[in-house]
């Protein structure tokens, strides 16, 4: 994907389930943009995750575009959620490869089920947006984990 380095100091975040951004909020206008604009991915619906918070919005397949591998999901069909405005992250599965180089690049981290080997190295937490460019980066990893649970 090419991605350059996300500027400064990773935020703080929970060790273990549930696994929550703590510090580094994405403004809350950051948030509903990206959540607009998730929700214009084709083939989506949208409603609750069937396994984070009440406050958090999930993006979720049509059964019939999905692709036939629990690595591109949370569950079910769900690809990807965003957290609530408390703490602004996503959990997202992307490609093995995408992972990677979004861990590389600081824009994000292992799921702490990815790390401990109970889930495959997909998912991932992607860290909240904090400015217009940010917003972009992460924009573009949500359309990659949708292409990765259709493809």
């Amino acid at each position: 994907m090419n991605l350059t380095s996300r500027s400064g100091p990773p935020p703080r975040t929970g060790p273990a389930i549930p696994h929550q951004q703590l510090d580094q909020i994405s403004p809350v206008e950051l948030q509903e943009e990206l959540w607009s604009r998730m929700t214009t991915l084709a083939g989506t619906t949208t409603g609750p995750s069937g396994i984070s918070f009440p406050d958090t919005r999930a993006l979720h397949l049509r059964q019939d575009l999905a692709r036939p591998s629990s690595e591109a999901f949370l569950i079910g069909t769900e690809f990807a959620h965003l957290h609530g405005p408390a703490d602004g992250s996503l959990h997202a599965c992307l490609p093995y490869d995408v992972a990677a180089e979004v861990i590389g690049h600081g824009w994000g981290e292992l799921h702490p089920m990815a790390r401990d080997g109970l889930r495959p190295p997909t998912l991932v937490m992607l860290f909240g947006p904090r400015d217009a460019t940010e917003l972009e980066t992460i924009w573009q990893l949500v359309q990659l984990s949708h292409t990765f649970a259709t493809q």
